[in-house]
């Protein structure tokens, strides 16, 4: 598991995570501890999911497709025909 995933898997989660817990810590009434620490827990936590966002993810393997693989090969007859077709059957100027 390379570092971008686990970026977009773990770190990125556990920043939002952290800053929904600094907000509910700071507006519940039960535990002092909580409620001092609570916007040093949301600032920490947008700190962090401000890092973590700029982290880009992994790249999508580029696809090879047939259609691309077979123009290749056709050939600068195959080509032209293959212009002809589609120049015939939109006849309409490409307006639908």
């Amino acid at each position: 598991m390379s570092f971008r995933s686990f970026n977009q898997r773990f770190l990125a989660p556990g920043a939002q995570s952290l800053m929904i817990f600094g907000i509910i810590a700071l507006c519940q009434p039960w535990s002092l501890f909580l409620h001092k620490y609570g916007v040093t827990l949301t600032l920490v936590g947008l700190i962090a999911f401000l890092v973590t966002s700029k982290i880009a993810p992994d790249p999508e393997p580029e696809e090879e497709h047939e259609d691309e693989m077979f123009d290749t090969q056709i050939g600068s007859a195959g080509a032209a025909s293959a212009t002809r077709r589609t120049s015939e059957t939109n006849k309409d100027g490409g307006i639908v």
